[in-house]
């Protein structure tokens, strides 16, 4: 298995972020985990959107202080997927999103990469203070299903997300 790191996102990974927001885009697939990196059309603009989350005097309203990192295979500096670590709780957070989203990146999925990022994020909340952490996702998600499980998460119960027409499974995991 290759090696990994979990990385706070810097200006130098902008240039690779693209790179893996248009592979999420031309495969369909939702970017997890990234704060608004899908809809926002220029990178630099989802740069200081999350520099501004890193910062309680300048999180946007209906947003909550977060830290934005990707995971990194060290062998050749592949970003493969994003995760996003909420430091608490507003109104649709502790219902329906949690503490993490997170993805991994289309050509790079089903090599455990998930697992092995959640697990990395746990550690930072452990460090930042947190006991437990809420998890959600998509009832139909099997593989983030998985990746909850293997990381101690343990089911809550399920949520219907109306905008979306979803039902959510939430879960806590104890740290």
């Amino acid at each position: 298995m290759d090696c990994c790191e979990l990385r706070k996102v810097d200006e130098a990974m902008l240039p690779e972020i693209e790179l893996m927001r248009e592979e999420y885009l031309a495969a369909d697939s939702e970017i997890a985990g990234a704060g608004p990196l899908q809809r926002l059309p220029d990178i630099e603009e989802w740069w200081e959107f999350t520099k501004k989350l890193e910062d309680p005097a300048t999180v946007p309203e209906n947003w909550v202080v977060s830290e934005q990192y990707v995971y990194v295979r060290t062998a050749d500096q592949k970003i493969l997927g994003t995760i996003q670590f909420r430091h608490y709780f507003n109104d649709f957070l502790e219902i329906y999103g949690g503490h993490i989203g997170y993805s991994v990146r289309p050509d790079e999925r089903r090599k455990g990469y998930a697992t092995r990022m959640l697990a990395a994020c746990l550690e930072r909340c452990r460090d930042f203070g947190l006991e437990r952490v809420l998890i959600t996702c998509n009832r139909n998600n099997e593989a983030s299903r998985r990746t909850i499980l293997a990381n101690g998460g343990v089911y809550d119960k399920d949520v219907y997300y109306a905008p979306e027409d979803i039902y959510l499974e939430r879960y806590w995991i104890y740290l």
